[in-house]
């Protein structure tokens, strides 16, 4: 008999669980996973139902297929139904010491028959040996876990002949309680394994050792208050033994000496796929193969959690140990002869789910999306949930995963979205800063402009006649001092007032073609520099033309080196910078000064603002300097460090503008 082409979905992710930890992708032999929008879904068509995905999913995403209702309602129909136990269960049940009060639950529930998987075992073992003896020159692989049946004839299909042709204990089994009570019996598989709910037609439904504890629970049923039974005959010999790791070959003896056997015992995601491997690549002639996707039936996904695997072992021992006393035995042996001539062999069929392998200029492409250029880049750390870089990269072509699943590749896009992040962050701040200073310079300006238009006129009244009196006075009139006191005072409101309408920036930009190094170089001799005091001009850009307003931007880098001198009393260094960003023209003044305090730094443009002293200053140079970088549809930025401790102290004046005016609204 053939095993069905069509296969259950057997295992589900609920996706309001699902962390994206990618464990599942890295725990699925058969890679059947497939990472959709940052989501893991099982690809039905390729899992093999091993549970694996289940065992390491801590957020309990994996599910697998409950048919416990299902059993429940064949139970209280009209049927006839037959248990068929796995031999592993003394490993799930450890709080029922007797299994003949484990028998009596199972009865109470309402089975009418309960079977012992474990006597197909004892069957199926000895065809094994029989194989293996024969001699005949050929490897052959066990047939007997559904997972690595499966995982074969789904990626591995020219070795599908090399799988034994012996069916697995369960449906030995389920042909033998067919054999005693007919065919419309109904027959329950009750183990630890998922996949054995796909496994044979045969076998009606299939329910894990969880399935069973929950209809436990839920039946208020106790072992010590129900009626102990003993298994259905025919009993388990050795067979029992089974479900823990070389249970075949303990069953029968079987030699697996590494010197003189010629069977090779391999379990686990990681072994049984290297055994496999090296078995198609033919290196491993004349050997047979025990596979269990599990480390033992005992670590099947449909146990309950917790125990460990060596002490389930022991719990297994125990139990066999009650089956070798020499009456049991003698009944075995009637038994076996009974049934030694029942059908045992089993086919199987290839089903070919491998998909095309992508050529490699795409998977190099993909590769190269991720910064992975050359085999040095191939950093192989697994955390994507595939042994190599290049795996993740072909499952990406073929539609199972995402370029975001590898960490190095994310860890570095998240750097580079951080360092962009704060670059944003802190254009942003500075964008802040300076609508805060411009609302409220703007409101200052508004006023600065009506007191200068209020103020030019008498100012020029009294400029005029002070001037005429000084014209009319003798040199020697004892008056003359004081008239020319009115006039240079006057004068001296003159300049104030101009200083208020370019704050105000009432002044025309008159543009011309000027020279940025010649620009920076004047504004520099123009003022009067100690000998402790070392200058320099760094032209950076090529293009030293601009189509600027020379005299303004000479009152502004003048006050601006002013400043800086100021601000270094113990002498230093000033540099004036030009540089172009973006078709702008940076100006920089920078000064090894004491810096600015962080509290005056609101403040800089603010009229009539200064920390200098009395007589020394008006306070007009910065809000100046303001108006007519606006005036040439500018902005300033400004850094400065007042404390040592946190690197060099100085400040710098960033002095930002269009290179051409005219090509500006």
């Amino acid at each position: 008999m053939a095993l069905s082409k069509e296969h259950k979905q057997l295992v589900y992710t609920i996706k309001e669980l699902c962390r994206v930890c990618y464990t599942c992708v890295r725990e699925c032999p058969a890679k059947a996973i497939k990472i959709m929008n940052g989501q893991a879904e099982v690809i039905t068509d390729r899992c093999i139902g091993c549970g694996n995905c289940i065992k390491v999913c801590s957020q309990d995403a994996k599910v697998f297929l409950i048919t416990r209702s299902e059993v429940k309602a064949l139970l209280q129909s009209a049927e006839k139904v037959a248990a068929i136990v796995a031999p592993s269960f003394p490993a799930e049940f450890i709080e029922i010491t007797d299994h003949k009060r484990f028998v009596g639950m199972m009865r109470a529930l309402g089975f009418d028959y309960v079977f012992e998987v474990a006597f197909g075992a004892d069957l199926v073992a000895n065809e094994y040996k029989k194989l293996l003896e024969s001699k005949d020159g050929k490897g052959y692989i066990s047939s007997d876990c559904p997972s690595i049946v499966n995982y074969i004839r789904f990626y591995h299909p020219d070795l599908v002949k090399q799988l034994a042709p012996i069916a697995s204990p369960m449906v030995a089994m389920s042909r033998i309680v067919r054999k005693i009570h007919g065919d419309n019996v109904k027959i329950v598989f009750v183990g630890p394994c998922i996949a054995k709910k796909d496994e044979s037609p045969e076998v009606d439904f299939g329910l894990t050792f969880r399935e069973l504890r929950a209809m436990f629970d839920n039946s208020g049923y106790s072992p010590n208050t129900i009626d102990p039974s003993d298994f259905d005959p025919p009993q388990a010999g050795k067979g029992a033994v089974f479900p823990i790791s070389r249970g075949l070959i303990q069953t029968v003896n079987i030699n697996d000496d590494l010197l003189e056997g010629n069977v090779i015992v391999a379990e686990g995601r990681i072994g049984f796929q290297e055994a496999i491997k090296e078995f198609e690549e033919g290196n491993l002639k004349n050997q047979n193969l025990e596979l269990l996707c599990c480390k033992g039936c005992i670590s099947g996904p449909g146990m309950s959690s917790g125990g460990r695997r060596f002490e389930k072992q022991t719990y297994i021992s125990s139990y066999v140990q009650t089956k070798m006393s020499k009456q049991k035995m003698v009944e075995w042996q009637i038994n076996f002869d009974k049934f030694k001539d029942i059908d045992l062999t089993q086919q199987f069929e290839s089903l070919d789910r491998r998909k095309q392998k992508p050529s490699e200029d795409e998977v190099a492409r993909v590769l190269a999306s991720m910064g992975k250029i050359t085999n040095r880049d191939h950093l192989n750390c697994g955390a994507c949930g595939y042994d190599t870089c290049h795996e993740h990269a072909v499952a990406i072509v073929e539609g199972l995963a995402e370029v975001e699943m590898c960490l190095p590749y994310t860890i570095e896009e998240l750097h580079y979205s951080i360092k962009d992040l704060a670059i944003s962050n802190e254009q942003l701040a500075k964008v802040q800063q300076a609508l805060k200073q411009s609302e409220k310079l703007a409101h200052m300006g508004q006023l600065s402009a009506g007191i200068a238009h209020e103020l030019n006129n008498p100012l020029g009244v009294v400029l005029m006649y002070s001037n005429i009196l000084l014209d009319e006075c003798a040199p020697d009139d004892p008056v003359r001092q004081d008239i020319e006191l009115i006039a240079s005072q006057a004068e001296r409101c003159k300049k104030i007032v101009s200083g208020l309408l370019n704050f105000a920036r009432k002044n025309q930009v008159r543009a011309e073609e000027i020279d940025l190094q010649k620009l920076a170089e004047d504004s520099i001799s123009s003022v009067v520099v100690p000998k402790n005091i070392s200058t320099s001009v760094v032209c950076k850009t090529k293009n030293r033309k601009a189509n600027l307003d020379y005299e303004q931007l000479m009152q502004v880098l003048t006050n601006l080196n002013k400043n800086a001198i100021e601000a270094m009393p113990n002498g230093g260094t000033l540099c004036v910078e030009v540089d172009e960003v973006n078709a702008e023209i940076v100006f920089s003044v920078i000064d090894s000064g004491v810096g600015i305090p962080e509290e005056n730094m609101d403040k800089l443009y603010t009229p009539f603002f200064t920390t200098k002293g009395i007589g020394k200053g008006t306070g007009l140079g910065l809000a100046t300097t303001y108006g007519v970088v606006k005036m040439h549809k500018g902005r300033i930025e400004v850094e400065s460090n007042t404390d040592s401790s946190k690197g060099p102290t100085g400040t710098t004046f960033k002095i930002i503008i269009p290179r051409d005016l005219s090509t500006v609204e």
